[in-house]
């Protein structure tokens, strides 16, 4: 299978009709590999007493994401150390769309939220194909899309949480920069920094190949530039707007996410966490299993660059892993965090792609079954923070 070009945009016919035939096998495929995760769900919450919609709509972030359509931003936590949880800590763009579609639904605002989250995942899965597709062929996005799903942390995708709604402006803003749409690309970008923090990834991906093609051809063209104009805005004005009602300035966001326990410290809080894991022989277990799985993180993304993924896969990837793994923030949510990083699963894709239909069908149907199986016990549990 042919690669394109480090750096050159390619564009691909831009009939939707079209796009979503191709993409037909790859949805399907997503929707049942979700759908078979909330049935184990809902089979594991009713042997535990619990309720799956309570689960997926009303714990954790979901709760400060309805809270903020509900009341707006102000809703504080005080903790018995004196820190100061606040809901500031959370972009907005989830929480207008809940507040959006409770107005011309009769959804609650979680139920909104998770709607929106079920869509948002469809349109990630998606996106992602179409990246896959682009740069190794219909079979590899096919493969990418089931492996997004098959993730072990996957039920996050039908949750309603932000992860969703963030990787489908993610994957589909660099497919716009792949295939030289840039003013989409900006507005796209700039959504996705009205989502989470890691925006930032998005922006840097498009900055950083619009830099490439201006020094390489030495013009930039109107689109460009007003994609690169588009793609900071909504970020930037979030941060801006809680710095002035904070009265933080430019550091008022990151003050908020420090009381909530978040900065980047390169990765020194985590490696003290996993170092302690190995005062105890149970615990050491875990340790070596986050080691493990740091060191695969890691290779995937080495081959990844070794492979000759485009700039703008690089940049996003490399910022959303290295904002995962060095953050000093709650660790559980490591695996979470890393969510939209979907480029990581391009080289997997490519080798599935590569063997007999019947073969990779077989190893994605385990890792289904394993991940849905994983997902309930996960959940019913500790679950995502």
């Amino acid at each position: 299978m042919t690669e394109v070009d480090l750096q050159e945009p390619r564009r691909v016919p831009a009939r939707a009709a079209g796009a979503l035939r191709r993409a037909a096998p790859a949805l399907l495929a997503y929707a049942g590999v979700r759908a078979l995760g909330l049935l184990l769900l809902a089979v594991w919450s009713a042997a535990k007493g619990k309720s799956p919609h309570t689960l997926l709509t009303a714990r954790w972030d979901s709760l400060w994401y309805t809270r903020v359509a509900d009341f707006g931003y102000g809703w504080e936590v005080r903790l018995p150390d004196g820190t100061v949880h606040s809901n500031l800590a959370f972009f907005p763009l989830l929480p207008w769309l809940e507040r959006l579609v409770s107005a011309v639904s009769p959804l609650s605002y979680g139920d909104a939220g998770l709607l929106v989250s079920w869509l948002a995942s469809l349109c990630a899965a998606w996106g992602i194909f179409l990246v896959a597709e682009l740069l190794y062929g219909r079979r590899a996005g096919v493969c990418a899309v089931v492996l997004w799903a098959v993730l072990p942390v996957g039920i996050v995708q039908s949750m309603a949480y932000s992860e969703s709604l963030f990787t489908a402006l993610a994957a589909w803003s660099l497919y716009a920069v792949l295939t030289g749409r840039w003013v989409s690309a900006g507005l796209l970008a700039s959504l996705a920094g009205l989502t989470r923090p890691v925006g930032a990834a998005v922006v840097a991906a498009l900055w950083a190949t619009a830099a490439v093609h201006v020094v390489r051809d030495r013009k930039l063209s109107w689109r460009m530039a007003v994609g690169v104009l588009l793609a900071p805005l909504g970020a930037a004005a979030y941060v801006l707007w809680v710095g002035h009602r904070t009265g933080g300035g430019l550091f008022g966001y990151l003050d908020v996410q420090g009381q909530w326990g978040n900065g980047f410290d390169g990765g020194l809080a985590f490696a003290r966490f996993v170092g302690d894991k190995f005062t105890s022989f149970p615990s050491a277990l875990a340790g070596l299993g986050l080691i493990v799985g740091v060191a695969l993180v890691i290779w995937l993304y080495v081959l990844c660059v070794r492979r000759g993924q485009p700039l703008a896969l690089l940049v996003y990837c490399g910022i959303v892993v290295a904002l995962a793994l060095c953050a000093s923030g709650y660790f559980g949510s490591k695996p979470r965090l890393l969510l939209p990083a979907f480029p990581l699963l391009l080289p997997v894709a490519v080798a599935l792609a590569r063997l007999r239909t019947s073969r990779s069908a077989a190893v994605l149907g385990g890792v289904a079954v394993a991940s849905a199986v994983y997902g309930a016990f996960w959940l019913n549990g500790s679950g995502p923070p």
